[in-house]
């Protein structure tokens, strides 16, 4: 990495952090430079002063995210701290910043009486990743209720856009311009919701899913007109492993990290469910989660 950090930045910046300590799946090796910005003027600032040719990559809770045991070269920003702002700002409508996790967006507006709104404590990610993948939950999905979005480049420059703008669909959105990453939401609200429903949803979620286990969420979307959890208990496929990961025995579509697994472990089980599903079912599964970084 030839990215010599200013000065300014020194005390928000660590160098060969290792990814396994903000991954939900403990696992990844380290990333060349690690940037925990202090506030969005920070990271501005930051951002104007990154070389084009550095990699970037956005962190939020590491969720849905597998990091390989090489680590990621460049740059990996950190939003949790800095981007978590949510307020009411109207009758209907909730601001929220990339940083802030689902879960406190679903209380708030639990709070407050909108919705619906439940599904986001479903999702165990940041409002960022939500948006980026369209993420959902118990039949709700983020961008049905997005009205507009901020975006920032990595020259710093933050721009506001429609929701319409965006192509969206079942776990994919396609941005109307490359080299952006978002910021932060505007949510429209047309119903209600209640503290007793998303408690009800939090219980039905820790009742279903292995829920203080070391896991990222979802590993694959769901086919048309099925499920891959389904898919994968059919095929005889719960407890399988790979090292010191295996496919959860209470969610078939959890894979679970025991303590000891390597990303290469969760690589080779999500790779061998593939492949045992395509041939006990003839259908491809495709990973929900993110594969970043090099091999060891």
């Amino acid at each position: 990495m030839s990215f010599a950090v200013p000065s300014q930045f020194s005390s928000r910046v660590r160098f060969a952090e290792p990814l396994s300590r903000h991954t939900s799946w403990h696992v990844g090796g380290p990333a060349d430079i690690f940037f925990i910005p202090r506030d969005r003027a920070d990271l501005i600032a930051f951002l104007k002063a990154l070389p084009e040719d550095v990699p970037l990559l956005w962190l939020g809770l590491g969720s849905n995210l597998l990091v390989r045991d090489g680590g990621v070269r460049g740059v990996v920003i950190s939003t949790r701290e800095a981007l978590d702002r949510i307020e009411r700002r109207d009758e209907r409508d909730v601001y929220a910043e990339a940083g802030l996790p689902c879960a406190k967006l679903a209380r708030a507006c639990a709070r407050w009486d909108l919705g619906p709104a439940e599904f986001f404590a479903g999702i165990p990610g940041t409002v960022g990743g939500a948006l980026a993948m369209n993420a959902g939950a118990f039949h709700g999905e983020t961008w049905r209720q997005v009205r507009s979005v901020e975006t920032i480049d990595r020259h710093g420059e933050v721009r506001e856009r429609a929701a319409t703008q965006f192509q969206v669909s079942y776990r994919h959105v396609a941005s109307p311009a490359e080299g952006e990453w978002f910021l932060a939401a505007t949510f429209h609200f047309e119903g209600g919701s209640s503290e007793e429903a998303t408690r009800a949803l939090l219980e039905r979620r820790r009742e279903t899913q292995p829920i203080g286990e070391w896991n990222c969420g979802s590993v694959f979307t769901n086919p048309p007109g099925d499920h891959a959890a389904r898919l994968i208990e059919a095929a005889g496929l719960k407890g399988l492993r790979s090292g010191g990961a295996v496919v959860s025995t209470k969610h078939a579509n959890f894979i679970i990290n025991e303590g000891s697994a390597s990303a290469r472990d969760i690589e080779t089980l999500i790779h061998t469910v593939q492949q045992e599903v395509e041939r006990r079912h003839g259908c491809r599964l495709v990973p929900e989660c993110r594969v970043v970084g090099e091999a060891a």
